[in-house]
């Protein structure tokens, strides 16, 4: 029965699997193990580990048989009396051992083998010095039992069991026939006797494959849920260096604590603080637009990247947290988000640094390029905006007069305010640097400049603290390597390449490596389940104290776990074998054992019929399956069958009511079937039918333990007033010098008794154990879900910080150097930009506002309602890809699974431009939306534009996801030269869309800075007739219909209070058209306020040649201060 059942499993697919020490099936069950043998030995140690409680209630079984030795039967001198009580003595001492839970696992291995000798030794001891003649029935009893338990409780492999199991049956028959030659039918009784311990074994092997089979499962789940345990902890700790190295720390653990929460508030949650006394450093590559004709855009991509990665380490070094990289434009704060007094020093020593490190740009490029870097000190608001791809950012006029102290410097010079140097304690030598000359913003805020001449006092690394991300040990080591002064290159340790790959690499062990199995198999080994339990149940009933634990315990259903009900018709049928052998065989003996081994089987059969279905007929597994479901069905069938089988037994017990005079042993063999001999072996048969009674797992052990003692009673019954006389003249046949404390049939209740007690510690074990493998059970399901969720928002995180496709990327399995780092070319992809003009006229950071808090929320607002249409089905290809000040920028066609082929008609390959010009158009619903919630009259100027393009990460250690290319500088122009309300395009860009239905209009030749003239387009709407798509100006204004359409679709804000046409910021000039020599008006944004742009052609470094072949879009946020008010800076239209 249990090899059919593991065969079942080994061909079902699953891990269990047998491998044959011999070619046949009982062996291959013995052999029975996982196909990866480092598992099997790693499940050995586990399991071995949970058997041990078990080894404690044999130990119960064996004082049980010292306490019953001395107590009940007689025929024993003061040796043997001794004898037991030293046995006695070394039980309880094994039991008190076992009981303190000692953990060496040297001893534990031989505790097993010490308990087995001790139980046999005495059995045999009581055997050899018996005073009286030995019988071939003398202890079989607890033979019986002590047999069985071997297989249950013992912390052994099946395979020593069996052998430990064999040596117990053939030292007891060897002792039995070789004393019991002078009893009469010795032969039919060690027939008998073989039977009886065959049905123990075979009761015992099918316990022991069940406990296995759940052990097994367990162990599988157990191990499943440590796996993803650790797994999970080790992609959290990657995602974590990840997070912390764009977000600080305060910030992540902000994000992470509000992630999935459904807080009812007005307003989205906005993480942005205030920090005064910070220093900003501003620094630009001048002359890189000389060498961005040169390279291709990966290049680039990877130059800036090894320079950033320099840059990155001076910025742990020197404490600074980096902000953001803006082209080749790199800025970054100190003094916040802990505050420190010496915030300016370590800035001006971090911009020293940078100016030493653009060595080895010069170097690789070959070319002059320099360091331009600006420092300022002031106060900022430091945070993100918005719910997607999430970039810290700080915000506030300081930060605006830092770019400013950028910009007006000097190639190789670090120019610092006034502020700062007030900060510096004389640490440095400094000149007059006279950039309020060159720069008018800081003539009207009265700001006087200096340029660092020299550090006077070297610098001293601190002790490293946490703030953008860890700071390792190694990292400062490699910092501090050389001195810091001015005659040596004090920042060759950190300005050198270095393999920032861990940070979005695995670098912790995985689950093939030694340290991972190592830890695995520490906490499958060392995991204590009964003490585990204690703390989640009750001490008598062992009933969950959750009530709803409780009740899925009592509805769980353990596969195969009711095949243990077959051990009773097992029993009955090798009971009545051995009964037809030494007792009486008349007719009620026949039809007892005829009903009850029917009524037991077709019991049986409904029950396992599920666990076989291609063995049962169709219609019989569904009635097992329905019985199975029922909790109740299976409680009462499990008691109806323990039942039935001690009844059964006690029936047959009628026929030896008659006694037999001492004579009648002298009888032939034949004599045997008509005669009760050897009714004694009722009892036996009895300790069988108890065994059995314990092992069906549909009943808890409180009814199992109330089963037992009311079967035990009831035989002690008969044995005392039915058969009572056959069992005293079966006692009278032994003639002994001795006397005897209690008679023979009080001796044999005794027995019935402690085995009773013996199996109901035994149930109560088991019991324990299953309640322990359904906890188990319980919590790998929990830590499942625990592992799903912490992976759904580290995910969540990190998603927001890199698109998906790019997280995967870098957090994949192998290690990547630096020239592995993603970029990924694009040939058709769609760009769009979208501004609000007039937020930097809302922008004040006047008291009334919080210092400007109350403008970002609302700017917060809007970007979030912005980030929401992500969210939606239609639009999951659109990608955003950063915000500059309240300047949103997104992408189309960046996703890595769509396949499109060149030869693919317009409306497949350019789908998703159509679907970011909807995008665009539900921007504006959604700004309109907002208009009327807060009163404002907010609109948005945006730009498409279409083509190539190149996708990257710059810097491994603070990873920062981007585009590149003249098709994102065109979007650009197309935003900044556009008109407030309406969508600019260029004219490829119209061609490609009429496709889709859409109506433009014609604006006529732009005069885009790095561009030149370009024949630019106003989308209207989406018209029915394609034909129509293009309308001249002239043609839209006299169309009421169009303008209505206008209306519609756009929800233009007519009534606004600014008059965009003849507003100073969008100021008429006229431009030569190319073919015509026409005058055509357009809007110059170029000459518009300041607070949107930053003007900075005077300088040499922002020339612009008249074709832009740059794949940088150098931009940045600021706030500058206008005359009488502060602006919100939205983004820079300079490219290098």
């Amino acid at each position: 029965m249990a090899a059919s059942v593991a065969e079942k499993e080994s061909g079902s697919g699953g891990d269990l699997v047998g491998q044959p020490l011999l070619q046949t099936a009982p062996f291959r069950f013995l052999q029975r193990s996982f196909r990866d043998p480092a598992l099997e030995k790693l499940y050995q140690s586990y399991s071995v580990k949970q058997k041990r409680a078990g080894l404690e209630v044999f130990l119960y079984a064996a004082i049980l048989y010292d306490v019953y030795m001395l107590v009940v039967p007689g025929g024993q001198d003061a040796l043997m009396r001794g004898l037991t009580i030293a046995f006695l003595g070394l039980n309880l001492g094994l039991l008190a051992w076992c009981c303190r839970g000692v953990q060496h696992s040297s001893v534990w291995a031989a505790v097993p083998h010490l308990a087995w000798h001790l139980a046999n030794s005495q059995l045999l001891a009581h055997l050899f010095l018996k005073k009286n003649e030995v019988t071939g029935r003398d202890s079989l009893g607890w033979v019986l039992l002590l047999d069985y338990l071997l297989f249950v409780t013992l912390p052994l492999r099946l395979r020593y069991c069996v052998v430990l199991s064999a040596g117990t049956c053939a030292s007891y028959l060897v002792a039995i026939v070789g004393l019991g030659k002078s009893d009469a039918h010795l032969l039919q009784q060690v027939i008998a006797n073989c039977l009886l311990l065959l049905t123990a074994n075979l009761l015992g092997l099918t316990s022991c494959y069940l406990a296995d089979n759940q052990q097994r499962r367990a162990f599988l789940e157990t191990r499943q849920s440590l796996e993803m345990k650790l797994v999970i902890e080790e992609q959290s700790a990657e995602q974590e260096r990840l997070l912390l190295s764009v977000l600080p720390e305060h910030v992540a653990v902000k994000m992470r604590q509000d992630l999935g929460s459904s807080k009812d508030s007005q307003f989205k949650k906005i993480y942005m603080s205030r920090h005064e006394n910070v220093s900003i450093l501003y620094a630009d590559i001048v002359g890189f637009t000389a060498i961005s004709s040169t390279y291709s855009a990966s290049e680039l991509v990877k130059i800036l990247n090894e320079l950033f990665a320099r840059f990155d380490r001076l910025s742990e070094r020197y404490q600074q947290l980096r902000i953001k990289i803006l082209g080749d434009c790199y800025y970054c704060i100190s003094g916040a988000p802990r505050e420190r007094p010496d915030h300016a020093v370590l800035c001006v020593h971090m911009g020293l640094s940078m100016v030493k490190a653009i060595k080895y740009v010069q170097q690789k490029t070959n070319s002059p390029v320099d360091m331009r870097v600006g420092i300022h000190t002031g106060a900022v608001l430091a945070g993100v905006l918005g719910q997607r791809q999430w970039q810290f950012d700080v915000y506030s006029k300081d930060v605006e007069l830092a770019n400013k102290m950028e910009s007006s410097g000097l190639p190789g010079r670090v120019h610092i305010s006034e502020k700062t140097l007030s900060y510096l304690n004389g640490e440095f030598e400094v000149e007059a640097a006279l950039g309020e000359k060159r720069e008018e913003t800081l003539r009207m805020a009265g700001i006087k400049t200096f340029f660092i001449v020299k550090a006077l006092k070297p610098f001293h690394p601190a002790t490293p603290d946490v703030r953008n991300g860890k700071v390792t040990e190694e990292e400062t080591a490699s910092c501090d390597a050389t001195p810091d002064n001015k005659d040596s290159d004090d920042d060759s340790a950190c300005a050198s390449p270095v393999d920032d790959s861990h940070v979005l690499s695995n670098g912790r062990a995985r689950e093939d490596s030694a340290d991972f199995k190592k830890r695995l198999r520490k906490e499958l080994v060392n995991r204590d389940g009964h003490r585990d339990l204690m703390n989640h149940t009750t001490f008598f009933t062992l009933s969950f104290k959750d009530r709803e634990t409780e009740r899925e315990y009592n509805l769980h259903k353990e596969s195969f776990s009711s095949i243990s009900v077959m051990g009773c018709p097992l029993v009955l049928l090798i009971t009545s074998a051995a009964q037809f052998v030494v007792l009486p065989r008349d007719l009620m003996n026949i039809l007892s054992f005829t009903v009850g081994f029917l009524l037991l089987v077709i019991l049986s059969a409904m029950i396992v019929a599920e666990f076989f279905p291609s063995s049962f007929p169709r219609p019989m597994v569904r009635c097992s399956e329905a019985l199975n479901n029922s909790l109740w069905t299976r409680r009462v069938i499990g008691v109806v069958v323990i039942a039935l089988l001690g009844v059964t037994n006690i029936v047959d017990m009628v026929s030896c009511t008659v006694p037999s005079s001492p004579s009648n042993y002298t009888t032939t063999t034949e004599d045997l079937g008509s005669v009760c001999l050897y009714p004694s072996y009722f009892s036996y048969f009895c300790v069988l039918v108890l065994i059995a009674a314990s092992l069906p797992a549909q009943v808890s052990h409180l009814v199992k333990a109330g089963l037992l003692f009311l079967i035990a009673t009831a035989h002690c019954c008969m044995n005392v007033f039915a058969i009572g006389p056959a069992l005293d003249c079966e006692e009278a046949t032994n003639h002994r010098d001795w006397g005897n404390i209690a008679p023979g049939k009080y001796a044999l209740c005794g027995l019935l008794l402690a085995v009773t007690i013996a199996l109901a510690f035994l149930a109560r074990h088991l019991e324990k154990a299953s309640r322990v493998l359904f906890l188990w059970k319980t919590e790998v399901e929990d830590q499942r879900e625990r592992a799903s969720d912490i992976r759904r928002r580290n995910e969540a995180l990190v998603y927001n910080i890199l698109p998906p496709h790019v997280a995967a990327h870098f957090m994949g399995s192998r290690k990547r150097q630096h020239e592995e780092l993603y970029s990924q070319s694009y040939a058709e992809v769609g760009v769009l930009f979208a501004s609000m003009p007039n937020f930097s006229d809302f922008y004040s950071e006047e008291t009334v506002n919080n210092q400007g808090l109350e403008c970002l929320r609302f700017l917060n607002e809007v970007i979030s309602d912005f980030d929401a249409l992500l969210e939606l089905p239609q639009f999951q290809d659109i990608i955003k890809i950063k915000t500059i000040g309240s300047t949103y920028m997104a992408a189309s066609g960046l996703n890595p699974s769509r396949q499109v082929k060149p030869d693919d008609p317009i409306k497949v390959r350019w789908s998703h431009l159509a679907l970011l010009v909807e995008f665009a158009l539900e921007l504006k619903k959604a700004l309109q939306g907002i208009n009327e919630q807060s009163f404002n009259h907010f609109v948005l100027k945006m730009g498409i534009n279409h083509g190539p393009i190149t996708a990257g990460v710059i810097g491994a250690r603070k990873p920062h996801y981007d585009i590149w290319g003249n098709s994102v500088n065109v979007a650009s122009r197309m935003e900044s030269t556009g008109k407030a309300g309406c969508i600019q395009v260029t004219d490829e860009t119209t061609e490609i869309l009429k496709h889709f239905g859409y109506i433009f209009e014609q604006r006529g030749l732009v005069s885009v800075k790095g561009k030149g003239q370009l024949m630019t387009y106003y989308l209207i709407g989406k018209g029915s007739n394609p034909e129509s798509t293009l309308r001249s100006k002239e043609e839209t204004k006299n169309n009421p219909e169009t303008n209505l359409k206008l209306n519609e679709d756009f929800k233009i804000n007519l009534e606004t209070n600014e008059d965009f046409s003849n507003s100073p910021e969008h100021e008429i000039i006229p431009v030569q058209h190319s073919s015509g020599g026409n005058l055509n008006w357009v809007e110059e944004s170029e000459q518009r306020n300041p607070g949107h742009n930053l003007d900075l052609s005077d300088d040499p470094k922002h020339q612009l040649s008249s074709e832009d072949t740059s794949p940088l879009i150098l931009s940045s946020t600021a706030v500058i201060s206008g005359s009488g008010e502060t602006h919100l800076l939205q983004k820079s239209d300079v490219d290098d």
